[in-house]
């Protein structure tokens, strides 16, 4: 394989591992959030659940393995109620975006827009989550990290 496609299956593998940990992190909100996020948390974990399975078939068509999903992941702090749930979700879209940025670093053509949409889409929910914004998302909170660490634990 070459270095570049080798470059592009790492971080779709790395992306892969990050919706796994998503699609594990909004079972959590989701039993934890209340009614009135309930439908918008629905909706985030049926994205991240179809982004999964697109970045499995991806890295398939590439001649990869696809990473599996973890058992459990360690989620980055506790989540006892609806308010914690509203943090992790945000959480879960800042890592995710953070990893689809590497992807379209590493990507071209039609999957570097694909990458460029799952980040701006992770953003976007990140900002309804949060409230608020922060420049350049997927990058600023990620500056010093390497690539292959950048992976979410959820």
């Amino acid at each position: 394989m070459s270095e570049a496609k080798d470059r592009v299956l790492d971080a779709l593998q790395a992306a892969l591992a990050a919706e796994h940990a998503a699609v594990y992190g909004y079972g959590v909100v989701g039993g934890r959030i209340g009614e009135e996020r309930r439908a918008e948390a629905r909706t985030a974990y049926d994205a991240h659940r179809a982004r999964r399975d697109a970045l499995a078939r991806e890295v398939g068509d590439l001649g990869g393995r696809p990473v599996a999903a973890a058992a459990g992941y360690a989620l980055p702090f506790a989540v006892p109620d609806a308010a914690a749930a509203v943090r992790l979700a945000a959480e879960l879209e800042s890592r995710t975006a953070g990893v689809y940025s590497d992807l379209v670093r590493a990507a071209e053509g039609g999957l570097r827009a694909t990458a460029a949409g799952a980040l701006r889409e992770a953003a976007v929910r990140a900002v309804r989550w949060r409230g608020g914004s922060v420049a350049f998302p997927g990058l600023a909170e990620r500056a010093g990290t390497p690539s292959a660490s950048a992976a979410p634990t959820a």
